[in-house]
Protein backbone atom coordinates (compact mmCIF):
# COMPACT_ATOMS: atom_id res chain seq x y z
CA UNK A 1 0.00 0.00 0.00
CA UNK A 2 3.02 2.50 0.84
CA UNK A 3 4.44 1.60 -2.48
CA UNK A 4 0.89 2.46 -4.15
CA UNK A 5 0.45 5.70 -2.57
CA UNK A 6 3.89 7.09 -3.26
CA UNK A 7 3.39 5.94 -7.04
CA UNK A 8 0.03 7.98 -7.12
CA UNK A 9 2.12 11.15 -5.41
CA UNK A 10 4.49 10.97 -8.48
CA UNK A 11 1.87 11.34 -10.97
CA UNK A 12 1.94 14.86 -12.89
CA UNK A 13 -1.80 15.42 -12.29
CA UNK A 14 -1.42 14.97 -8.50
CA UNK A 15 -1.64 19.12 -7.19
CA UNK A 16 -1.21 17.80 -3.37
CA UNK A 17 2.00 15.98 -3.31
CA UNK A 18 4.86 17.74 -2.38
CA UNK A 19 8.57 17.51 -3.70
CA UNK A 20 9.43 14.98 -1.73
CA UNK A 21 6.85 12.65 -2.16
CA UNK A 22 6.74 13.24 -6.22
CA UNK A 23 10.78 12.29 -5.71
CA UNK A 24 10.17 9.40 -3.51
CA UNK A 25 6.99 8.37 -5.58
CA UNK A 26 9.25 8.85 -9.44
CA UNK A 27 11.68 6.14 -7.96
CA UNK A 28 8.87 4.01 -6.45
CA UNK A 29 7.27 3.31 -9.97
CA UNK A 30 10.78 2.19 -11.42
CA UNK A 31 14.05 3.32 -11.58
CA UNK A 32 14.83 1.57 -14.89
CA UNK A 33 14.32 5.19 -16.67
CA UNK A 34 16.59 6.88 -14.52
CA UNK A 35 19.23 4.32 -15.65
CA UNK A 36 18.43 5.06 -19.42
CA UNK A 37 18.53 8.76 -18.40
CA UNK A 38 22.00 8.81 -16.81
CA UNK A 39 23.24 6.91 -19.88
CA UNK A 40 22.44 10.20 -21.75
CA UNK A 41 23.60 12.46 -19.53
CA UNK A 42 27.34 11.11 -19.39
CA UNK A 43 26.86 10.76 -23.27
CA UNK A 44 26.16 14.77 -22.85
CA UNK A 45 29.50 14.85 -20.63
CA UNK A 46 31.52 13.32 -23.05
CA UNK A 47 30.02 15.75 -25.67
CA UNK A 48 30.97 18.66 -24.73
CA UNK A 49 34.32 17.74 -23.13
CA UNK A 50 35.34 17.30 -26.77
CA UNK A 51 33.64 20.33 -27.80
CA UNK A 52 35.21 22.76 -24.73
CA UNK A 53 38.45 21.46 -24.99
CA UNK A 54 39.54 23.16 -28.27
CA UNK A 55 37.98 26.99 -26.30
CA UNK A 56 40.30 25.61 -23.32
CA UNK A 57 43.41 25.14 -25.52
CA UNK A 58 42.79 27.89 -27.82
CA UNK A 59 45.50 30.40 -26.66
CA UNK A 60 48.37 27.27 -26.59
CA UNK A 61 47.53 26.16 -29.77
CA UNK A 62 46.92 29.47 -31.68
CA UNK A 63 50.85 30.24 -30.05
CA UNK A 64 51.70 26.76 -31.46
CA UNK A 65 50.06 27.08 -35.01
CA UNK A 66 49.72 31.14 -35.48
CA UNK A 67 45.97 31.41 -35.65
CA UNK A 68 44.54 34.50 -36.23
CA UNK A 69 41.02 35.40 -35.16
CA UNK A 70 39.51 34.21 -37.40
CA UNK A 71 41.27 31.16 -37.97
CA UNK A 72 39.41 30.41 -34.74
CA UNK A 73 36.43 31.38 -36.01
CA UNK A 74 36.66 29.47 -39.39
CA UNK A 75 37.76 26.13 -37.58
CA UNK A 76 34.48 26.03 -35.43
CA UNK A 77 32.52 27.81 -38.94
CA UNK A 78 33.39 23.79 -40.06
CA UNK A 79 32.40 22.10 -36.78
CA UNK A 80 29.15 23.75 -37.36
CA UNK A 81 28.77 22.89 -41.03
CA UNK A 82 29.19 19.24 -39.92
CA UNK A 83 27.22 19.70 -37.30
CA UNK A 84 24.45 20.75 -39.52
CA UNK A 85 24.28 18.81 -42.17
CA UNK A 86 24.54 15.73 -39.16
CA UNK A 87 21.32 16.53 -36.93
CA UNK A 88 19.20 16.41 -39.94
CA UNK A 89 20.54 13.33 -41.10
CA UNK A 90 21.12 11.49 -38.15
CA UNK A 91 17.60 12.90 -36.64
CA UNK A 92 16.28 10.75 -39.33
CA UNK A 93 18.25 8.02 -39.29
CA UNK A 94 17.33 7.81 -35.45
CA UNK A 95 13.47 7.47 -35.97
CA UNK A 96 13.85 4.87 -38.79
CA UNK A 97 16.81 2.71 -37.32
CA UNK A 98 16.48 2.82 -33.72
CA UNK A 99 18.11 5.13 -31.10
CA UNK A 100 20.53 2.32 -29.82
CA UNK A 101 22.53 1.40 -32.95
CA UNK A 102 22.07 5.05 -34.30
CA UNK A 103 23.54 6.29 -31.20
CA UNK A 104 26.32 3.71 -30.97
CA UNK A 105 27.74 4.03 -34.23
CA UNK A 106 27.84 8.01 -33.40
CA UNK A 107 29.58 7.71 -30.67
CA UNK A 108 32.16 5.32 -31.65
CA UNK A 109 33.03 8.19 -35.13
CA UNK A 110 33.37 11.27 -32.99
CA UNK A 111 35.35 9.43 -30.86
CA UNK A 112 38.26 8.57 -33.41
CA UNK A 113 37.55 12.32 -34.47
CA UNK A 114 38.43 13.56 -31.23
CA UNK A 115 41.68 11.45 -31.33
CA UNK A 116 42.61 12.70 -34.98
CA UNK A 117 42.69 16.10 -33.27
CA UNK A 118 46.51 15.18 -31.78
CA UNK A 119 47.59 14.64 -35.72
CA UNK A 120 46.60 17.75 -36.80
CA UNK A 121 49.51 20.26 -37.20
CA UNK A 122 47.64 23.61 -39.32
CA UNK A 123 44.22 25.37 -39.21
CA UNK A 124 43.12 23.23 -41.71
CA UNK A 125 43.68 19.89 -40.09
CA UNK A 126 41.69 21.28 -37.76
CA UNK A 127 39.10 22.52 -39.90
CA UNK A 128 39.01 19.02 -40.95
CA UNK A 129 38.60 16.97 -37.97
CA UNK A 130 35.85 20.03 -36.09
CA UNK A 131 34.02 18.99 -39.23
CA UNK A 132 34.32 15.30 -38.64
CA UNK A 133 33.34 16.04 -34.80
CA UNK A 134 30.23 17.92 -35.77
CA UNK A 135 28.86 15.52 -38.46
CA UNK A 136 28.81 12.66 -35.59
CA UNK A 137 28.42 14.49 -32.74
CA UNK A 138 24.92 15.95 -33.93
CA UNK A 139 23.50 12.76 -33.05
CA UNK A 140 23.67 13.51 -29.43
CA UNK A 141 20.92 15.54 -28.58
CA UNK A 142 18.01 14.04 -31.51
CA UNK A 143 19.09 10.69 -29.50
CA UNK A 144 19.02 12.11 -26.12
CA UNK A 145 15.45 14.33 -26.51
CA UNK A 146 14.53 10.73 -28.41
CA UNK A 147 15.60 8.64 -25.03
CA UNK A 148 14.10 11.22 -22.79
CA UNK A 149 10.22 10.86 -25.21
CA UNK A 150 10.11 7.69 -25.00
CA UNK A 151 11.07 6.37 -21.44
CA UNK A 152 9.98 9.73 -19.79
CA UNK A 153 6.32 11.20 -19.12
CA UNK A 154 5.23 14.73 -19.76
CA UNK A 155 5.23 15.48 -16.06
CA UNK A 156 9.04 14.54 -15.87
CA UNK A 157 10.12 15.36 -19.07
CA UNK A 158 11.32 18.77 -18.85
CA UNK A 159 13.30 17.44 -15.35
CA UNK A 160 14.21 14.76 -17.35
CA UNK A 161 15.75 17.02 -20.25
CA UNK A 162 16.94 19.57 -17.43
CA UNK A 163 19.38 16.27 -16.05
CA UNK A 164 20.84 14.95 -19.35
CA UNK A 165 21.25 18.86 -21.01
CA UNK A 166 22.85 19.58 -17.44
CA UNK A 167 25.67 17.38 -18.90
CA UNK A 168 26.92 19.93 -20.97
CA UNK A 169 27.99 22.27 -18.06
CA UNK A 170 29.78 19.27 -16.60
CA UNK A 171 31.60 18.59 -19.27
CA UNK A 172 32.23 22.18 -20.22
CA UNK A 173 33.60 22.57 -16.16
CA UNK A 174 35.45 19.23 -16.09
CA UNK A 175 37.06 20.05 -19.00
CA UNK A 176 39.23 23.35 -17.51
CA UNK A 177 39.78 21.08 -14.36
CA UNK A 178 41.41 18.30 -16.33
CA UNK A 179 43.30 19.71 -18.93
CA UNK A 180 45.78 21.57 -17.23
CA UNK A 181 46.93 18.31 -15.76
CA UNK A 182 47.42 16.59 -19.01
CA UNK A 183 48.85 19.39 -20.75
CA UNK A 184 51.51 20.29 -18.13
CA UNK A 185 52.48 16.42 -17.92
CA UNK A 186 52.00 15.17 -21.83
CA UNK A 187 51.13 17.89 -23.85
CA UNK A 188 48.39 18.84 -26.13
CA UNK A 189 47.89 15.78 -28.21
CA UNK A 190 47.42 13.94 -25.29
CA UNK A 191 44.52 15.71 -24.32
CA UNK A 192 43.02 14.58 -27.15
CA UNK A 193 43.41 10.97 -27.40
CA UNK A 194 42.68 10.66 -23.43
CA UNK A 195 39.15 12.03 -24.77
CA UNK A 196 38.79 9.94 -27.25
CA UNK A 197 39.52 6.88 -24.47
CA UNK A 198 36.40 8.38 -22.34
CA UNK A 199 34.11 7.74 -25.62
CA UNK A 200 35.00 4.08 -25.85
CA UNK A 201 34.39 3.14 -22.18
CA UNK A 202 30.80 4.98 -22.63
CA UNK A 203 30.45 2.72 -25.89
CA UNK A 204 30.69 -0.60 -23.49
CA UNK A 205 27.56 0.44 -21.12
CA UNK A 206 25.35 1.63 -24.21
CA UNK A 207 25.85 -1.16 -26.13
CA UNK A 208 25.30 -3.44 -22.79
CA UNK A 209 22.41 -1.21 -20.87
CA UNK A 210 19.86 0.88 -23.04
CA UNK A 211 17.06 -0.82 -24.54
CA UNK A 212 13.92 0.94 -25.79
CA UNK A 213 10.91 0.90 -22.65
CA UNK A 214 9.00 -2.52 -24.69
CA UNK A 215 12.18 -3.88 -25.27
CA UNK A 216 13.64 -4.04 -21.73
CA UNK A 217 14.08 -7.31 -20.23
CA UNK A 218 14.23 -6.48 -16.74
CA UNK A 219 11.56 -3.30 -16.67
CA UNK A 220 8.93 -3.91 -14.18
CA UNK A 221 5.47 -3.22 -15.41
CA UNK A 222 4.11 -0.48 -13.45
CA UNK A 223 7.11 1.46 -14.60
CA UNK A 224 6.05 0.65 -18.50
CA UNK A 225 2.78 1.37 -17.80
CA UNK A 226 3.67 4.07 -16.19
CA UNK A 227 6.10 5.89 -19.07
CA UNK A 228 3.05 4.77 -21.50
CA UNK A 229 0.60 6.46 -19.83
CA UNK A 230 -0.44 9.21 -22.58
CA UNK A 231 -3.00 7.74 -24.98
CA UNK A 232 -1.56 9.11 -28.42
CA UNK A 233 -3.38 8.37 -31.77
CA UNK A 234 -1.70 5.34 -34.01
CA UNK A 235 -0.20 7.64 -36.92
CA UNK A 236 1.71 6.12 -40.01
CA UNK A 237 5.17 6.55 -41.03
CA UNK A 238 5.11 10.45 -43.26
CA UNK A 239 7.32 11.78 -45.64
CA UNK A 240 10.07 13.74 -44.53
CA UNK A 241 8.21 16.41 -47.40
CA UNK A 242 5.25 16.31 -44.83
CA UNK A 243 7.38 16.80 -41.59
CA UNK A 244 8.39 20.15 -43.11
CA UNK A 245 4.92 20.91 -43.54
CA UNK A 246 4.01 20.63 -40.06
CA UNK A 247 3.44 23.94 -37.93
CA UNK A 248 4.92 22.72 -35.33
CA UNK A 249 8.17 21.81 -37.28
CA UNK A 250 8.80 24.93 -37.47
CA UNK A 251 7.73 26.76 -34.35
CA UNK A 252 10.83 24.27 -32.88
CA UNK A 253 13.36 25.21 -35.71
CA UNK A 254 13.20 28.86 -36.17
CA UNK A 255 13.20 29.93 -32.25
CA UNK A 256 15.98 27.53 -30.96
CA UNK A 257 17.86 28.82 -34.07
CA UNK A 258 17.70 31.83 -32.36
CA UNK A 259 18.82 31.15 -29.07
CA UNK A 260 21.41 27.99 -29.49
CA UNK A 261 23.92 29.60 -30.52
CA UNK A 262 24.29 31.77 -27.62
CA UNK A 263 25.19 28.90 -25.96
CA UNK A 264 28.20 28.05 -28.50
CA UNK A 265 29.32 31.65 -28.08
CA UNK A 266 29.66 31.17 -24.26
CA UNK A 267 32.12 27.71 -25.17
CA UNK A 268 34.46 28.76 -27.52
CA UNK A 269 34.66 32.74 -26.65
CA UNK A 270 34.39 32.68 -23.37
CA UNK A 271 37.54 31.49 -22.34
CA UNK A 272 39.11 34.19 -24.70
CA UNK A 273 37.14 36.58 -23.19
CA UNK A 274 38.36 35.94 -19.74
CA UNK A 275 41.83 35.55 -20.61
CA UNK A 276 41.95 38.67 -22.68
CA UNK A 277 39.89 40.74 -20.04
CA UNK A 278 41.02 39.59 -17.10
CA UNK A 279 44.70 38.05 -18.03
CA UNK A 280 43.55 35.23 -16.64
CA UNK A 281 45.87 32.00 -17.18
CA UNK A 282 45.28 28.31 -18.14
CA UNK A 283 45.16 26.96 -15.56
CA UNK A 284 42.53 25.97 -12.49
CA UNK A 285 43.07 28.70 -9.96
CA UNK A 286 42.73 31.22 -12.55
CA UNK A 287 41.03 30.09 -15.48
CA UNK A 288 39.42 26.93 -14.05
CA UNK A 289 37.54 28.39 -10.80
CA UNK A 290 35.50 30.94 -12.78
CA UNK A 291 34.94 28.65 -15.63
CA UNK A 292 33.93 26.07 -12.65
CA UNK A 293 31.20 28.63 -11.10
CA UNK A 294 29.91 29.92 -14.50
CA UNK A 295 29.10 25.93 -15.61
CA UNK A 296 28.00 24.73 -12.40
CA UNK A 297 25.20 27.37 -12.04
CA UNK A 298 24.23 26.51 -15.83
CA UNK A 299 24.05 22.97 -13.93
CA UNK A 300 21.08 24.39 -11.41
CA UNK A 301 19.39 26.01 -13.98
CA UNK A 302 19.00 23.20 -16.20
CA UNK A 303 17.85 21.01 -13.87
CA UNK A 304 15.58 24.24 -11.63
CA UNK A 305 14.12 25.17 -15.07
CA UNK A 306 12.47 21.88 -16.05
CA UNK A 307 11.65 21.24 -11.79
CA UNK A 308 9.70 24.93 -12.08
CA UNK A 309 7.44 23.35 -15.23
CA UNK A 310 6.91 20.37 -13.77
CA UNK A 311 5.73 22.12 -10.72
CA UNK A 312 3.72 24.27 -12.90
CA UNK A 313 1.58 21.04 -14.58
CA UNK A 314 1.74 19.06 -11.37
CA UNK A 315 -0.28 22.49 -10.22
CA UNK A 316 -3.37 21.67 -13.10
CA UNK A 317 -1.44 24.51 -15.64
CA UNK A 318 -1.58 22.88 -19.20
CA UNK A 319 2.04 21.56 -20.44
CA UNK A 320 2.30 24.46 -23.07
CA UNK A 321 1.65 27.45 -21.15
CA UNK A 322 3.58 25.97 -18.56
CA UNK A 323 6.76 25.72 -20.36
CA UNK A 324 6.21 29.46 -22.10
CA UNK A 325 5.84 30.78 -19.19
CA UNK A 326 9.06 29.51 -17.58
CA UNK A 327 10.63 30.68 -20.80
CA UNK A 328 9.31 33.98 -19.90
CA UNK A 329 10.84 33.69 -16.59
CA UNK A 330 14.24 32.76 -17.57
CA UNK A 331 14.33 35.07 -20.95
CA UNK A 332 13.84 38.12 -18.11
CA UNK A 333 16.93 36.69 -16.21
CA UNK A 334 19.35 36.64 -19.43
CA UNK A 335 19.01 40.58 -19.43
CA UNK A 336 21.73 40.93 -16.71
CA UNK A 337 24.55 39.63 -19.22
CA UNK A 338 24.71 43.04 -20.56
CA UNK A 339 26.69 44.31 -17.61
CA UNK A 340 29.71 41.63 -18.22
CA UNK A 341 31.48 43.31 -21.05
CA UNK A 342 31.97 46.84 -19.58
CA UNK A 343 33.05 45.37 -16.02
CA UNK A 344 36.67 46.09 -14.36
CA UNK A 345 35.83 43.33 -12.03
CA UNK A 346 36.32 39.67 -12.82
CA UNK A 347 33.71 38.41 -10.37
CA UNK A 348 30.87 41.27 -11.72
CA UNK A 349 31.47 39.41 -14.87
CA UNK A 350 31.26 35.93 -13.73
CA UNK A 351 28.10 36.75 -11.90
CA UNK A 352 26.67 38.18 -14.75
CA UNK A 353 27.11 35.31 -16.82
CA UNK A 354 26.41 32.55 -14.61
CA UNK A 355 23.17 33.80 -14.19
CA UNK A 356 22.78 34.23 -17.91
CA UNK A 357 24.11 31.06 -18.92
CA UNK A 358 21.82 29.24 -15.80
CA UNK A 359 18.96 31.03 -17.24
CA UNK A 360 19.92 29.99 -21.07
CA UNK A 361 19.96 25.96 -19.31
CA UNK A 362 16.69 26.30 -17.97
CA UNK A 363 14.86 28.23 -21.24
CA UNK A 364 16.24 25.19 -23.02
CA UNK A 365 15.84 22.38 -20.93
CA UNK A 366 11.85 23.89 -21.68
CA UNK A 367 12.17 24.16 -25.74
CA UNK A 368 13.23 20.85 -25.63
CA UNK A 369 9.84 19.97 -23.29
CA UNK A 370 7.71 21.58 -25.89
CA UNK A 371 8.34 20.41 -28.39
CA UNK A 372 8.57 16.71 -26.78
CA UNK A 373 5.08 17.80 -25.82
CA UNK A 374 3.45 18.67 -29.03
CA UNK A 375 5.17 15.96 -31.72
CA UNK A 376 4.08 12.53 -32.04
CA UNK A 377 6.53 10.03 -30.69
CA UNK A 378 7.43 8.62 -33.83
CA UNK A 379 8.80 11.56 -35.27
CA UNK A 380 10.33 13.32 -32.67
CA UNK A 381 14.26 12.68 -33.88
CA UNK A 382 13.23 14.19 -37.11
CA UNK A 383 11.57 17.18 -36.25
CA UNK A 384 14.35 17.84 -33.45
CA UNK A 385 17.32 16.81 -36.11
CA UNK A 386 15.72 19.39 -38.65
CA UNK A 387 15.38 22.23 -35.60
CA UNK A 388 19.36 21.37 -34.59
CA UNK A 389 20.02 21.79 -38.06
CA UNK A 390 18.60 25.06 -38.36
CA UNK A 391 20.22 25.92 -35.21
CA UNK A 392 23.33 24.89 -36.00
CA UNK A 393 23.52 26.84 -39.31
CA UNK A 394 22.68 29.78 -37.04
CA UNK A 395 25.84 28.85 -35.17
CA UNK A 396 27.44 28.80 -38.59
CA UNK A 397 26.82 32.18 -38.86
CA UNK A 398 27.18 33.12 -35.29
CA UNK A 399 31.31 32.30 -35.36
CA UNK A 400 31.61 34.58 -38.52
CA UNK A 401 29.81 37.53 -37.25
CA UNK A 402 31.91 36.99 -33.78
CA UNK A 403 35.09 36.64 -35.43
CA UNK A 404 34.33 39.99 -37.87
CA UNK A 405 32.95 42.04 -35.02
CA UNK A 406 35.97 40.84 -32.70
CA UNK A 407 38.36 41.32 -35.74
CA UNK A 408 37.10 45.28 -36.48
CA UNK A 409 36.58 46.11 -33.10
CA UNK A 410 40.02 45.10 -31.42
CA UNK A 411 38.79 41.99 -29.32
CA UNK A 412 35.27 44.59 -28.14
CA UNK A 413 33.16 41.54 -26.80
CA UNK A 414 29.86 44.75 -26.01
CA UNK A 415 27.87 44.89 -28.72
CA UNK A 416 27.96 40.77 -28.71
CA UNK A 417 26.94 40.97 -24.81
CA UNK A 418 23.84 43.56 -25.55
CA UNK A 419 22.55 41.40 -28.69
CA UNK A 420 22.27 37.93 -26.52
CA UNK A 421 18.96 38.71 -24.33
CA UNK A 422 16.79 40.28 -27.12
CA UNK A 423 17.27 36.72 -29.36
CA UNK A 424 15.14 35.18 -26.77
CA UNK A 425 12.50 37.21 -26.33
CA UNK A 426 12.01 37.46 -30.17
CA UNK A 427 12.09 33.71 -29.78
CA UNK A 428 9.52 33.06 -27.30
CA UNK A 429 7.00 35.94 -29.16
CA UNK A 430 7.56 33.36 -32.02
CA UNK A 431 6.64 30.28 -30.33
CA UNK A 432 3.90 31.17 -28.50
CA UNK A 433 1.95 31.84 -31.75
CA UNK A 434 2.85 29.12 -34.04
CA UNK A 435 3.58 25.98 -30.88
CA UNK A 436 0.69 23.59 -31.44
CA UNK A 437 -1.58 23.31 -28.46
CA UNK A 438 -1.49 19.28 -28.56
CA UNK A 439 -0.21 16.53 -30.39
CA UNK A 440 -1.81 16.05 -33.87
CA UNK A 441 -2.81 13.94 -36.20
CA UNK A 442 -0.76 13.87 -39.04
CA UNK A 443 -2.17 12.48 -42.60
CA UNK A 444 0.52 11.33 -45.08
Amino acid sequence: MPLQNSALAARPGNPHAGIGDKIRGALAVGKTRWGMLALVFFATTLNYIDRAALGVMQPILAKEMSWTAMDYANINFWFQVGYAIGFVLQGRLIDRVGVKRVFFCAVLLWSLATGAHGLATSAVGFMVCRFILGLTEAANYPACVKTTRLWFPAGERAVATGIFNAGTNVGAMMTPMLLPLILHVWGWQAAFLCMSALGGIWLVFWGLKYFNPEDHPTVKQSELDYVQQEVEPEQPRVPFSRILRMRGTWAFALAYSMTAPVFWFYLYWLPPFLNQQYNLGINVTQMGIPLIIIYLTADFGSVGGGILSSFLIGRGMNSIKARLLSMLLFACCIVGVIMAAGSSQLWVAVFAISLAIGAHQAWTANIWSLVMDYTPKHMMSTVFGFGGMCAAIGGMFMTQIVGHILTVTNNNYTVLFTLIPAMYFIALTWMYFMAPRKIPTVDV
